[in-house]
């Protein structure tokens, strides 16, 4: 009789259709460096061994399920037996308090509120974090509260494991998903930001209260001399009929660019409109 040492014997996971598989068949699952950022914070807690066992099961499609939503990662994984595994990838999510600081932060920056915008994680955003005293990844293992339902007795266990690779690749797809993990969506965060950006004054940016008086007269700026009715006759003229075509330009206030005046290089215009 072979001697027990306390480990379970090696099986082979129940091959599934239909499962979710890692776009990379080879070496690197991880290609953007935010995804990449957060398999080096896990590999770093001394996981790089266990980790990679669960890497055959990512590329298996072993992975049946996989959703983020504020503060936890839930995914059902095959193994062996035939019920699936459920797994759990929980993190804090920062309070209503530290996003708004966060977002103001972001929104200071024209760069990265543009990038975000845009899509895009900016390289130097863990920078932001750090300012505010947060961190946008876990620092300790700690941080991450992570278990399966399989009988291992390690974490993370390889569906574990697959999970965190899968979930590495969905940040790859959407950096959003690493912001809503931590418990702000894609649509909250850049309506925030678009707010903020119209008037909080960052940088070379304009806040609405400059823009003010321009915007007061918008319903009018652009309409032909004949629509609108506010603009005064020439002092020679009988009534708002015989209004210069450009009189609505001088009821703007003046707006200059490069050292011009742009009502000045709009007058043509409205001449030509007038005729």
């Amino acid at each position: 009789m072979s001697e027990w040492r306390g480990f379970p014997p090696p099986s082979r996971p129940i091959r599934v259709e239909g499962g979710i598989r890692a776009r990379s068949r080879r070496g690197r699952i991880a290609q953007t460096w935010w995804s990449q950022r957060f398999i080096e914070v896990l590999e770093s807690f001394g996981m790089g061994g266990r980790l990679q066992r669960g890497k055959n099961y990512a590329r298996a499609g072993q992975v049946l399920n996989l959703t983020v939503s504020t503060s936890v990662v839930v995914g059902v994984v095959q193994g062996s037996r035939p019920e699936p595994y459920r797994v759990r990838i929980g993190i804090k999510a920062f309070s209503a308090q530290e996003w708004d600081r966060i977002e103001r932060e972001l929104a200071g920056q024209a760069l990265f509120a543009a990038k975000l915008l845009a899509g895009e994680m900016p390289a130097d955003v863990e920078e932001v974090f750090d300012r505010l005293g947060l961190r946008l990844f876990p620092a300790t293992m700690r941080q991450l509260t992570m278990d399966c339902s399989c009988p291992d007795w390690e974490i993370p266990c390889k569906h574990l494991a697959a999970a965190c690779y899968l979930l590495a690749e969905s940040f790859d797809e959407d950096p959003f998903q690493i912001l809503a993990w931590r418990g702000r969506g894609r649509e909250e965060l850049l309506d925030h930001l678009r707010k903020l950006r119209g008037t909080v004054a960052a940088g070379t940016s304009t806040s609405a209260e400059d823009a003010a008086p321009l915007a007061e007269h918008l319903d009018a700026f652009w309409t032909t001399p004949e629509a609108a009715s506010t603009a005064p006759p020439p002092p020679d003229g009988d009534g708002p009929d015989d209004a210069a075509p450009e009189a609505v330009l001088d009821e703007l206030d003046p707006l200059r660019v490069g050292g011009r005046d742009v009502t000045d290089l709009l007058r043509p215009a409205y001449r030509a409109m007038g005729r």
